[in-house]
């Protein structure tokens, strides 16, 4: 039965990604043609910090217990930007209460979390009801243009890749601890935080998943100070790693939260038999591309500037040459899962890509742990898996 109301809609968590989807929920009507919602509630812990976050966000109300919030008949929508220690308990209970469900990246900070919200997931798809993983990236307009090319062969079949997501927001060994650096809430460091997106933009990019790891992780940093005295990092700092593909691709990964200087630096670059592409986040609007299939004196990488009417996303926005911006990604995002709510069809990256993420992080651990060992994602199991 279609609904003959607004979607009424829910953000868990007002912090740093909560602004982020709020940004997005006032945008996504105004840019794109998608179904009527409301932004009903906001939810947080602390009542007057998620009361001034309802008012500063344009939320029509909050309130700080998520499960009262479930309940509510006018919530089809639940926007989970919790620290991942949560995000499996919220996330499986909306699903259970028939509602729509985005959950920002990484699925869960485990394996065996993960493998049950993807199992909740299918059954709620069976109903009717639609479940997106956060992983931005896949919406911005250059690197869903690399998605298309890759799909079309303009590069061939792909030889090599390099990922590289490097920040340096922890370099100062007098960072205070946050959520971010405690293993029982954010169920890893640099690996969930930003290989998490790293590893789903390889998949993504190439169409295929990771089948073979190989490891190690670094802790610069062992203790931060805490409000009680010093504390104990129990979280990586940085993660490098060798990945194979089934198709006989190899890639390389590297990511750091100490790497002195980058900012919010993720590049990628793919070599194939036929092209290359490369893109940098801080370039965000350019997709350098290179056709080895040219004669070779004519060769060279050309910048695309990803601003035309043809690109993806891009003919909702402004005219050629008018750049987007990291907070257009998110719109996008709601876009698509709005349309497939609307439309009754699937949405990406679903709960099961979400989970196939899980399980190269796992694997990534597993062979961290074990001398850089080479780790088959097939032999990952969730039961021996942090």
């Amino acid at each position: 039965m279609t609904l003959q109301r607004p979607l009424g809609v829910a953000l868990i968590g007002y912090a740093f990604m909560g602004r982020a989807h709020s940004n997005a929920w006032r945008q996504v009507s105004a840019a794109f043609d998608v179904p009527a919602f409301e932004r009903r509630v906001i939810v947080g812990r602390d009542p007057e910090l998620v009361a001034e976050a309802a008012g500063r966000l344009g939320w029509a109300e909050w309130a700080t217990d998520w499960r009262t919030v479930l309940e509510r008949d006018d919530i089809d929508i639940v926007d989970i930007c919790t620290p991942g220690n949560l995000h499996a308990e919220i996330a499986i209970a909306a699903l259970a209460a028939g509602k729509h469900v985005l959950v920002e990246k990484p699925l869960a900070n485990t394996l065996a979390e993960a493998e049950e919200m993807a199992d909740a997931a299918a059954v709620a798809e069976r109903d009717g009801i639609r479940s997106m993983v956060g992983f931005n990236y896949r919406r911005v307009p250059a690197l869903a243009l690399a998605r298309r090319l890759v799909a079309e062969g303009r590069v061939g079949d792909i030889r090599q890749v390099r990922v590289s997501y490097l920040q340096d927001w922890l370099t100062d060994a007098d960072a205070p601890m946050s959520w971010r650096l405690r293993r029982e809430t954010a169920g890893s460091g640099a690996l969930g935080d930003l290989a998490s997106h790293a590893v789903d933009q390889l998949q993504f990019l190439l169409g295929e998943p990771v089948t073979r790891v190989s490891a190690t992780t670094n802790t610069f940093v062992p203790t931060r100070p805490g409000p009680h005295g010093i504390e104990a990092v129990t979280v990586d700092d940085a993660v490098w790693a060798t990945l194979s593909f089934g198709s006989g691709a190899m890639g390389s990964l590297e990511v750091s939260r100490v790497a002195t200087g980058q900012k919010n630096a993720l590049s990628v670059e793919l070599y194939g038999s036929a092209g290359a592409l490369r893109f940098d986040l801080e370039q965000i609007n350019e997709l350098w591309f290179l056709d080895a299939t040219e004669p070779i004196e004519t060769q060279g990488f050309r910048r695309i500037l990803v601003t035309e009417p043809e690109h993806p996303y891009v003919d909702a926005w402004w005219p050629q040459g008018h750049v987007l911006g990291w907070e257009h990604s998110f719109v996008h995002e709601l876009r698509d899962l709005l349309v497939g709510i609307a439309d009754g069809t699937p949405v990406r990256p679903s709960f099961a890509e979400g989970l196939s993420v899980q399980r190269v992080l796992a694997a990534i651990v597993a062979s961290a742990d074990d001398a850089g060992r080479t780790v088959d994602i097939a032999s990952i199991n969730s039961e021996e898996s942090p």
